[in-house]
């Protein structure tokens, strides 16, 4: 008699292992939904446009460099706070690829905030030779097109940190150098 008294007590310790499976199984099945969730931010050259500074030579850049600022708007389309945590970006000056970045942000952004950050990228014009002639055209107030690649990350509390990309995040012309250090 006595095994028909625990008899009930291993039955719901089966149903409920048995439940914690499925619960599993079902949170687990829904990880690919949390992109679907949460939506990517939106980034877009600001109106401050984009900065490029030519830089003296020095030991590491006997040609010098540019130093090139963007800044772009920030958007978080979604209706609930997050935290961008990384971006990294590769710079294409008129389709040619002329720096890379990696960004640790931690930028938070409110429920359909947005924020306008620079980023700073540094490009050796002796790696990329075909890369002084295009900043010589940005000094003859000619255009020059750039775009900024990418993926980024985001932290979203109890949802997760998706990441998003690779993709264009914005693009847009950058002025004409200053003559800087």
């Amino acid at each position: 008699m006595a095994k028909d008294v625990h008899k009930p007590n291993n039955m719901r310790a089966r149903i409920l292992v048995v439940s914690a499976a499925l619960a599993v199984a079902q949170a687990c099945a829904s990880l690919p939904q949390l992109g679907r969730l949460v939506q990517p931010v939106r980034f877009e050259a600001d109106e401050r446009g984009s900065e490029v500074r030519l830089l003296a030579p020095r030991s590491g850049d006997p040609l010098g460099a540019a130093g090139i600022r963007l800044w772009t708007r920030v958007t978080n389309p979604n209706g609930f706070g997050l935290r961008l945590s990384t971006l990294r970006a590769t710079l294409l000056l008129e389709n040619t690829r002329a720096a890379t970045g990696d960004f640790p942000l931690g930028l938070p952004l409110e429920a359909r905030q947005e924020s306008v950050i620079p980023l700073d990228l540094t490009v050796s014009l002796s790696d990329v030779p075909a890369l002084a002639t295009l900043v010589r055209r940005t000094s003859s107030s000619q255009p020059l097109q750039y775009s900024v690649e990418g993926t980024f990350g985001v932290e979203v509390g109890r949802l997760g940190s998706p990441t998003f990309g690779p993709m264009t995040l914005f693009s847009g012309d950058l002025r004409a150098p200053s003559f800087g250090r």
